[in-house]
């Protein structure tokens, strides 16, 4: 017995003994976590519950050179409400009239708001969801209304901040304006991006349940400051104009791409921008800029250079006379051919570029250039064609000029180049040359942006760049001119002469290089020139006499059934938009002198009214019109004018086939 109890009391010592040294371990270890190690506990209790959150700041705008947004940065608000955080009566007192505010903003019923908020009540969610992507003046709303008012902490409210890009004016010139996101760098924004972006601010966030973090305050720790701005010398009607132009030409031609630039001739300023690729669907969106990008054979448009070489080379005038026989002529074998059928006999030079005879530009630059090379590839080196303009936006494309040193040069490499094969150049290039033809031989450097500015304030300003002051003789350059004009009045683009404007130009159908490649059976096909796909340009300027601006079109495969030269798919866009910019943007100031013309014009006038008077008694269908062409007739016909927005019509006020009284209002939205 004696035995048994001494085994027992043996155990609950050990068994003290080890609780007493737990109990002293426990002790301890509380001891060293907190006053030993106290300090690093406590800065890993604060880094898991309250963190510093980053507020981006917004990117600075790009404007059109009127001012115009093209770019600008949106805020954003997602709205929550930590309904743990308000107090029961309160709560009680004003859910319903909050729920009514959010029905009237939100539209979904009232019942619904306050079945939602009752079941997050009693669930206590501490951050339920009211809306996402709010703008900033309905959030500035939200705030106000009932519970909300209260703020943070007793109304429970929480706003979450982002910015978006947006285009108030649409995607047009959407690649030219460009993008600085997960995309890359492109355009204006890709180009200025470091200018453009603004200083972030701070924000201390607290964690609440499910890893969810709300603001503590409502005052940033620190503003975010806003970037800075970039002026472009994109004009919005005329780009308006543009755009549509060559829209309208894609959609009848189903081409596959094509692009149109306006630019001012004296100054070098991009007044309009635009590059539309088809997609599988047939629609036409800003793909690429193929305008500073893509890089191709021009075509009949590059035979101004070859000309224009001979004649400030004095090797021929305008009268020489070119035999180009029955419009067929072989150089080692490779045929040159002249579109007209039977061509076009002796015709002079001048004539030559007119018609855009391929076998006389030919015949004359391998007279005079066949033994001196080089004399004709340091032409166009000065003409601008032999190296990349040298843009601020990134992804210009590379021309290809031969020379007479590269492995690629043959016995033929002249002779086509001449008619505007065996050379690659983009849009932009051709585009700089012709305008200085138009600016009286100073070739200027076409650009796309005005000035920075840094709050208001001007902080540089882009002149005009002269990238050669003199490309050819004056005597050289009016001849050229008055060639280019008689293009448009008797040559291969008379189908767009006007006689109440004058234009001058050239026309260009290339055919197309297609590449080494498998055919759908898997048979291998050389690289070859294709029957059935074409390049189609024109390049120019307007007014003739007084050139003020210069434009370039290219279309790349249109459907060769309805049209593929130059005169027939692109000649049309560039009088439209010189028509458009001619009657909407006054060139000059004009006057009229002639007295007795007042008669004539008066009656005419009255004519004209008697006919809209008489065809329009009911107001018409605008829908899917242009905004200037709806803009026109509506006043035409006396009605008032109202409109916002740039584009084409997506909804008249008045409906069509309601009766006409003049002198009312409609007001057009414009997409």
């Amino acid at each position: 017995m004696a035995t048994q109890k001494k085994s027992i009391l043996t155990k609950f010592y050990i068994v003290a003994a080890f609780m007493t040294i737990f109990l002293l371990a426990v002790v301890l270890r509380v001891v060293h976590i907190q006053y030993v190690q106290g300090d690093k506990y406590k800065k890993l209790s604060t880094e898991l519950t309250i963190k510093q959150d980053t507020i981006i700041a917004n990117k600075g705008n790009v404007y059109a050179a009127d001012g115009n947004l093209l770019a600008t940065s949106m805020s954003k608000f997602t709205i929550r409400m930590d309904v743990v955080a308000v107090k029961s009566n309160t709560f009680e007192k004003n859910f319903v009239a909050l729920s009514k505010e959010l029905s009237a903003m939100f539209g979904k019923s009232t019942k619904y708001y306050q079945d939602r908020l009752r079941t997050a009540k009693k669930r206590k969610n501490r951050y339920l969801l009211i809306a996402r992507n709010v703008g900033y003046n309905d959030y500035l709303k939200i705030k106000k209304f009932p519970i909300f008012n209260l703020g943070v902490y007793r109304g429970g409210f929480i706003a979450e901040h982002k910015t978006v890009r947006a285009h108030p004016i649409g995607k047009i010139a959407a690649r030219t304006i460009g993008y600085d996101d997960f995309r890359g760098e492109a355009g204006i924004e890709g180009a200025f991006a470091d200018f453009m972006q603004g200083k972030n601010g701070l924000r201390w966030k607290q964690k609440i349940a499910k890893n969810q973090w709300k603001p503590i305050s409502d005052v940033n720790e620190k503003e975010p400051i806003d970037g800075h701005d970039v002026i472009t010398t994109i004009d919005v009607n005329i780009q308006d104009i543009t755009h549509h132009a060559l829209l309208r030409q894609l959609e009848y031609f189903e081409a596959d791409h094509g692009c149109a630039v306006v630019m001012e001739t004296a100054t070098g300023e991009i007044k309009a921008i635009s590059n539309l690729g088809r997609t599988s669907k047939g629609k036409y969106f800003e793909k690429r800029n193929y305008a500073v990008w893509e890089s191709h054979e021009p075509g009949s448009t590059f035979k101004l250079a070859s000309l224009m070489a001979a004649l400030d080379d004095n090797f021929i005038d305008t009268s020489a006379v070119v035999d180009t026989g029955k419009g067929k002529y072989f150089i080692h074998n490779r045929k040159v051919e002249d579109s007209k059928r039977g061509g076009y006999g002796k015709i002079s030079a001048a004539r030559v570029f007119e018609v855009s005879s391929n076998v006389g530009i030919v015949k004359l630059i391998r007279k005079y250039y066949d033994d001196k090379p080089e004399k004709f590839i340091s032409k166009l080196e000065k003409y601008g064609f032999t190296k990349p303009i040298g843009f601020q936006i990134k992804g210009e494309g590379k021309p290809y000029v031969p020379s007479p040193k590269d492995k690629r040069w043959s016995k033929i490499s002249l002779e086509w180049m001449s008619w505007g094969y065996g050379v690659s150049v983009t849009p932009m290039q051709t585009l700089m040359f012709y305008n200085a033809v138009a600016n009286n031989g100073v070739m200027v450097k076409p650009r796309f942006v005005k000035e920075l500015r840094r709050q208001d304030k001007t902080e540089k300003v882009f002149e005009t760049e002269v990238v050669n002051y003199k490309i050819a003789s004056d005597k050289t350059l009016k001849k050229i001119r008055k060639i280019m004009e008689n293009v448009v009045v008797r040559g291969t683009a008379k189908n767009i002469y006007s006689s109440n404007f004058s234009m001058a130009g050239k026309t260009g159908t290339a055919k197309k290089f297609m590449p080494r490649h498998k055919d759908k059976n898997g048979k291998t096909i050389s690289g070859h020139y294709s029957s059935k796909h074409y390049v189609a340009s024109f390049a120019g300027f307007f007014p003739a006499d007084k050139p003020k601006y210069s434009c370039i079109v290219v279309v790349h495969d249109p459907k060769k059934e309805k049209g593929y030269y130059g005169a027939t798919v692109a000649a049309p866009i560039f009088k439209e938009i010189a028509q458009k910019i001619y009657t909407t943007t006054p060139i000059d100031n004009q006057s009229v002198e002639d007295k007795t013309q007042f008669a004539s014009i008066n009656n005419q006038y009255k004519k004209y009214n008697k006919v809209i008077n008489k065809e329009y008694s009911e107001v018409p269908n605008v829908w899917g019109m242009s905004g200037m062409d709806a803009v026109s007739l509506l006043e035409n016909i006396g009605l008032k004018v109202e409109f916002s927005g740039v584009g084409k019509v997506n909804h008249q006020s008045i409906k069509k086939g309601t009766k006409l009284v003049k002198g009312s209002t409609i007001t057009l939205k414009l997409s």
